[in-house]
């Protein structure tokens, strides 16, 4: 193996074991400005696109650990190295950025917290709440019987002086 190729499969090879989460995704007619686009979109949910060669990143994924069945990566691929905790987010902006742009990526594989998920399964996950969001949705069960105890009670001390200064 040439020496370029080498240096090519340890970059990716430590990206994938320095990602959290990764997405495998056709891709077809992708255009440099599109290409552009959704690499910002996707750095600011703290991940990174890049285009690869199929043979090096199955010899990457290889020597990761990583099993891949060769049969799926049909065509030209993109890997999402996702580099944060909350893999759902990039997940959201490649969905989303594929329906906006007339289906122009397809996800076949993903790999989230050591789970394997087909394309499918990772549109599935993509719809539900980010963590974040399920938080906040938490938050809100346990304070809702709060608020509501506070509001009888303020109904229940205000009902008098509102006697008292209507009888006035």
């Amino acid at each position: 193996m040439r020496d370029e190729k080498k240096l090519l499969l340890d970059e990716i090879r430590q990206k994938i074991d320095a990602s959290s989460a990764l997405i495998i995704a056709r891709y077809d007619r992708l255009s440099p400005n599109m290409s552009w686009d959704f690499r910002e979109q996707l750095a600011k949910s703290g991940s990174l696109f890049e285009v690869v060669r199929k043979r090096v990143f199955m010899k990457a994924a290889e020597m990761s650990g990583l099993k891949i069945d060769p049969a799926i990566l049909q065509g030209h691929i993109g890997v999402v190295f996702v580099q944060q905790s909350d893999a759902m987010a990039s997940a959201k902006v490649v969905f989303k950025f594929s329906e906006d742009n007339q289906k122009i990526l397809e996800v076949i594989y993903g790999k989230i917290e050591g789970v394997t998920y087909s394309g499918s399964e990772m549109d599935m996950l993509s719809k539900l709440p980010g963590i974040n969001e399920m938080r906040a949705e938490f938050i809100g069960l346990l304070e809702s019987p709060m608020s509501q105890m506070l509001s009888v009670l303020d109904a229940v001390m205000s009902e008098p002086l509102s006697v008292l200064e209507q009888k006035s």
